[in-house]
């Protein structure tokens, strides 16, 4: 199999960063931010940093919505102009309305060989299950081995986190089992973990610090002895702590690759600004 013989579609849900959107042609289809009375598409019409800057003054919160069934259609359409064959790489059905609006949309190109797959996956957690499949494409694999390096690739998959609040996620209907954490947190700080396709609570702790280093343990824990690890960090308007953890997090796991990725609008919604954690991949 050629180059560029299968081209991807995933959404923003998976913020990329763009050298690597750009190195595998990759086909991103932005998410919707509602904000009072105009829609934004999700790193097309507002960007994260002017999202964080707006969202320290403004009164009214946003919230997000998929793209329409008629723009994943288009998306899909000009992917398969590109290459014979596509696969679309979605957030996970029990987080949003996504994955069935790509779904949605491969039943209006009847003619066209698509695959949709749900990475049960949000974040560089969908990052890397897109990843996985790109560079087996990029290796020359058969499309049948492409769709089972996403597939294999989805187990070995995870990602933990810390957020300053729990009340975007509250607030975004995404909180999940950490419903349990509200009320009576005072100074506590949430670690959160994706679990099943869902955000769910792993424990609390006295400090960001302290969040953040239980955060770098759990990984620890979850990918010991399973082969090379790669890792990503998640931040929302918190680069320097990022940045921090990612090089603490490589050097300890000894990491083949680390990503700094900046969460995007339509996630950092639910999240809110001080996100901070850490993707992973184990090769398998």
């Amino acid at each position: 199999m050629s180059q560029r013989a299968v081209a991807f579609v995933t959404d923003s849900t998976a913020y990329l960063p763009k050298d690597l959107v750009e190195q595998y042609a990759i086909t991103v289809v932005p998410n919707v931010v509602n904000w009072g009375t105009k829609a934004y598409r999700d790193g097309v019409d507002i960007s994260s940093s002017e999202f964080f800057e707006r969202l320290k003054t403004d009164p009214v919160q946003p919230t997000t919505a998929v793209a329409s069934i008629g723009e994943f259609r288009d998306h899909y359409a000009k992917a398969a102009e590109a290459a014979p064959h596509v696969i679309g790489i979605h957030l996970s059905h029990k987080l949003s309305g996504t994955f069935s609006a790509a779904e949605q949309a491969r039943a209006m190109l009847p003619d066209k060989d698509i695959t949709v797959i749900d990475s049960n996956a949000t974040a560089m957690a969908l990052g890397f299950v897109l990843l996985a499949a790109a560079r087996a494409a990029e290796a020359g694999q058969p499309l049948a081995e492409v769709v089972a390096a996403a597939k294999a690739a989805i187990p070995r998959v995870g990602l933990v986190f810390t957020v300053e609040t729990l009340e975007y996620l509250r607030r975004g209907g995404r909180i999940g089992g950490a419903q349990a954490f509200l009320g009576g947190l005072l100074d506590m700080k949430p670690i959160l973990e994706l679990r099943d396709g869902r955000v769910e609570p792993v424990e609390r702790v006295r400090s960001k610090k302290k969040a953040l280093d239980r955060v770098l343990d759990i990984i620890a824990e979850q990918t010991a002895g399973r082969g090379k690890v790669h890792l990503a960090t998640i931040h929302a308007a918190a680069a320097a702590e990022a940045a921090g953890v990612l090089a603490a997090a490589k050097e300890r796991l000894n990491a083949v690759e680390g990503v700094m990725a900046e969460a995007s609008p339509t996630v950092a919604t639910h999240t809110g600004p001080g996100t901070v954690g850490l993707a992973y991949y184990v090769e398998g």
